[in-house]
Protein backbone atom coordinates (compact mmCIF):
# COMPACT_ATOMS: atom_id res chain seq x y z
CA UNK A 1 0.00 0.00 0.00
CA UNK A 2 2.61 2.61 0.83
CA UNK A 3 4.04 1.97 -3.13
CA UNK A 4 1.20 3.06 -4.52
CA UNK A 5 1.09 5.83 -2.45
CA UNK A 6 4.39 7.56 -3.40
CA UNK A 7 3.71 6.54 -6.51
CA UNK A 8 0.20 8.49 -6.09
CA UNK A 9 2.04 11.48 -4.79
CA UNK A 10 4.96 11.47 -7.38
CA UNK A 11 2.89 11.81 -10.36
CA UNK A 12 1.08 15.60 -9.28
CA UNK A 13 5.07 16.55 -8.45
CA UNK A 14 6.56 14.89 -11.75
CA UNK A 15 3.69 16.44 -13.94
CA UNK A 16 4.66 19.87 -12.10
CA UNK A 17 8.04 19.36 -13.09
CA UNK A 18 7.75 18.88 -16.61
CA UNK A 19 5.55 21.82 -16.93
CA UNK A 20 8.15 24.02 -15.17
CA UNK A 21 11.05 22.55 -17.53
CA UNK A 22 9.14 23.12 -20.17
CA UNK A 23 7.89 27.41 -19.07
CA UNK A 24 11.77 27.42 -18.01
CA UNK A 25 13.16 25.79 -21.30
CA UNK A 26 10.59 27.88 -23.55
CA UNK A 27 11.61 31.05 -21.85
CA UNK A 28 15.21 30.57 -22.34
CA UNK A 29 14.70 29.89 -25.49
CA UNK A 30 12.80 33.21 -26.08
CA UNK A 31 15.39 35.03 -24.29
CA UNK A 32 18.59 33.87 -26.61
CA UNK A 33 17.12 36.22 -29.07
CA UNK A 34 19.36 39.46 -29.59
CA UNK A 35 16.95 41.78 -27.55
CA UNK A 36 18.05 45.10 -27.76
CA UNK A 37 19.95 46.30 -24.52
CA UNK A 38 18.46 48.97 -22.44
CA UNK A 39 20.24 52.31 -22.94
CA UNK A 40 22.78 53.19 -20.21
CA UNK A 41 21.21 55.70 -17.67
CA UNK A 42 22.85 59.18 -18.56
CA UNK A 43 22.76 62.41 -16.51
CA UNK A 44 23.79 66.06 -17.86
CA UNK A 45 25.83 67.10 -14.91
CA UNK A 46 26.93 70.85 -16.76
CA UNK A 47 26.34 73.09 -19.72
CA UNK A 48 27.70 75.73 -21.62
CA UNK A 49 27.15 77.59 -24.29
CA UNK A 50 29.54 80.32 -25.93
CA UNK A 51 27.63 82.50 -28.30
CA UNK A 52 26.48 81.27 -31.36
CA UNK A 53 29.61 79.31 -31.79
CA UNK A 54 29.75 76.28 -29.42
CA UNK A 55 27.53 74.34 -26.79
CA UNK A 56 29.40 71.68 -24.57
CA UNK A 57 27.91 68.78 -22.12
CA UNK A 58 29.34 67.36 -19.68
CA UNK A 59 26.85 63.95 -19.48
CA UNK A 60 27.75 60.98 -16.62
CA UNK A 61 27.00 57.47 -18.21
CA UNK A 62 26.65 54.76 -15.61
CA UNK A 63 28.25 51.44 -15.94
CA UNK A 64 26.48 48.64 -17.67
CA UNK A 65 28.83 46.01 -15.48
CA UNK A 66 28.90 48.24 -12.56
CA UNK A 67 25.87 49.98 -10.78
CA UNK A 68 28.37 52.23 -8.82
CA UNK A 69 30.75 53.12 -11.59
CA UNK A 70 30.36 55.81 -14.66
CA UNK A 71 31.79 57.09 -17.52
CA UNK A 72 32.08 61.13 -18.34
CA UNK A 73 30.99 62.37 -21.83
CA UNK A 74 32.23 65.67 -23.16
CA UNK A 75 29.99 66.66 -26.03
CA UNK A 76 30.88 69.57 -28.80
CA UNK A 77 27.78 71.00 -30.59
CA UNK A 78 28.38 73.60 -33.70
CA UNK A 79 25.32 75.16 -35.05
CA UNK A 80 23.93 74.10 -38.55
CA UNK A 81 22.66 76.52 -41.04
CA UNK A 82 19.56 76.61 -39.70
CA UNK A 83 19.84 77.24 -36.73
CA UNK A 84 19.77 74.00 -34.72
CA UNK A 85 22.62 72.47 -32.67
CA UNK A 86 24.60 69.61 -33.81
CA UNK A 87 26.96 67.27 -32.23
CA UNK A 88 29.92 67.91 -34.16
CA UNK A 89 32.42 65.61 -31.66
CA UNK A 90 32.76 63.88 -28.24
CA UNK A 91 35.05 62.60 -25.25
CA UNK A 92 35.82 60.47 -22.47
CA UNK A 93 36.65 62.55 -19.58
CA UNK A 94 39.32 60.34 -17.56
CA UNK A 95 38.89 56.31 -17.84
CA UNK A 96 35.69 54.69 -18.99
CA UNK A 97 34.10 54.02 -15.94
CA UNK A 98 36.62 55.18 -13.64
CA UNK A 99 34.26 58.09 -11.44
CA UNK A 100 31.91 56.82 -9.26
CA UNK A 101 28.05 57.53 -9.97
CA UNK A 102 26.85 58.84 -7.31
CA UNK A 103 29.51 61.48 -6.31
CA UNK A 104 28.99 62.36 -9.79
CA UNK A 105 25.29 63.10 -10.24
CA UNK A 106 24.89 64.45 -6.68
CA UNK A 107 25.62 68.61 -5.36
CA UNK A 108 29.17 69.78 -6.03
CA UNK A 109 30.27 67.03 -8.07
CA UNK A 110 31.68 69.93 -11.11
CA UNK A 111 34.80 71.27 -9.46
CA UNK A 112 35.27 73.33 -12.91
CA UNK A 113 34.06 73.62 -16.01
CA UNK A 114 35.58 76.22 -18.20
CA UNK A 115 35.19 77.16 -21.13
CA UNK A 116 36.08 79.66 -23.56
CA UNK A 117 35.00 81.20 -26.61
CA UNK A 118 38.76 81.81 -28.13
CA UNK A 119 39.63 79.40 -31.35
CA UNK A 120 41.09 76.68 -30.35
CA UNK A 121 38.94 76.82 -27.31
CA UNK A 122 40.42 75.73 -24.31
CA UNK A 123 38.11 73.51 -21.66
CA UNK A 124 39.13 72.63 -18.27
CA UNK A 125 37.12 69.48 -16.34
CA UNK A 126 37.44 68.64 -12.56
CA UNK A 127 35.68 66.59 -10.77
CA UNK A 128 34.35 65.37 -7.69
CA UNK A 129 35.87 61.87 -6.75
CA UNK A 130 34.65 61.53 -3.98
CA UNK A 131 33.53 64.05 -1.07
CA UNK A 132 36.68 62.33 1.13
CA UNK A 133 39.11 62.43 -1.50
CA UNK A 134 37.93 65.78 -3.10
CA UNK A 135 38.06 67.19 -7.21
CA UNK A 136 40.51 65.34 -9.42
CA UNK A 137 43.26 66.77 -11.33
CA UNK A 138 41.98 69.53 -14.01
CA UNK A 139 41.99 67.49 -17.40
CA UNK A 140 42.14 70.10 -20.28
CA UNK A 141 40.79 69.75 -24.02
CA UNK A 142 41.00 71.57 -26.96
CA UNK A 143 38.35 72.41 -29.57
CA UNK A 144 39.36 73.25 -33.19
CA UNK A 145 36.59 73.87 -35.22
CA UNK A 146 34.49 71.52 -33.74
CA UNK A 147 37.07 68.89 -33.37
CA UNK A 148 37.76 68.42 -30.05
CA UNK A 149 41.89 67.29 -28.74
CA UNK A 150 43.37 66.05 -25.54
CA UNK A 151 45.80 68.73 -24.66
Amino acid sequence: MSVTRTLTRRGPAAALALVTAAVLGAGAAGSSSAAPAAAPQTRQIASSVLGGDYKFNLTAVRSAGDRYAASVRLQVYTRTDGGAWKESDRATVGAVDGWFWYPLTGRGAVCRFSTSAAEPAPVDVSLLVTPSIGCSQPQHFVVEQGRIHVG
